[in-house]
C-alpha cells in the first residue's frame, strides 16, 4: 500500500473511506454496545469525529486513564523484573561461594588457601566428622535397642512354645 499521488483521487478516496470508517464505528457501537470514538484530521487539518458517547471528552479521559494504568503496570513489571534479576545474581554469587567452599572441604583447590584457611577447613571437617560419628552411634544404639526388644520378644515366644 502506498500514498495516492493524484490530489483529486486522494481527496475522493479520503472522503469515501472516512465515511465508511465512521459508518463502521457507528455499527460497532450499536451492534456490540461498545463505546467507540473516532477522530480524524484531514490533510488540510479539518476535524471529523464520531462518538457513541454524548461527549468525546469522557471517552478520551477514559482512554488516558487506561493508558496511564497500562504504563503504571508496565513500570511495576519492569521494576519487578529488575528485582528478580538482582536476586538471581545474588543467588548465583552464593552458589559460587558454596561450590568453592565444598571444593575446599573435599580437598580440592587448597593450593590457593592460606594456613589460617587450612586450619579453619580442618576444624570444620573435625566438627562435621564428630557430628557424623555421633549420628552414626545414635543410629547404631537405636538399632541395638530394636534388636534387643525383638530378641526378648522371640525368647518369650520360644518359652511359650516350649511350655506347650
Amino acid at each position: 500500500m502506498r500514498r495516492i499521488e493524484n490530489a483529486t483521487s486522494r481527496q475522493v478516496t479520503f472522503s469515501k473511506r472516512r465515511t465508511g470508517l465512521l459508518k463502521k464505528a457507528h455499527e460497532l457501537s450499536v451492534l456490540c454496545d461498545a463505546e467507540v470514538t473516532v477522530i480524524i484530521f484531514s490533510q488540510k487539518g479539518r476535524l471529523y469525529e464520531f462518538s457513541s458517547n454524548s461527549e468525546i471528552r469522557k471517552t478520551i479521559d477514559r482512554y488516558r486513564k487506561s493508558a496511564n494504568d497500562a504504563d503504571t503496570y508496565q513500570a511495576k513489571m519492569e521494576q519487578h523484573i529488575l528485582h528478580l534479576k538482582q536476586e538471581t545474581m545474588d543467588m548465583e554469587r552464593k552458589i559460587e561461594l558454596l561450590e568453592v567452599s565444598l571444593r575446599k572441604l573435599s580437598g580440592q583447590c587448597l593450593g590457593s588457601c592460606s594456613i589460617d584457611e587450612i586450619h579453619m577447613i580442618g576444624d570444620q571437617l573435625e566438627r562435621s566428622l564428630s557430628s557424623v560419628r555421633a549420628r552414626k552411634a545414635q543410629l547404631f544404639n537405636d538399632q541395638i535397642q530394636q534388636l534387643q526388644a525383638k530378641e526378648r520378644s522371640l525368647k518369650e515366644e520360644n518359652a511359650t512354645l516350649l511350655a506347650k
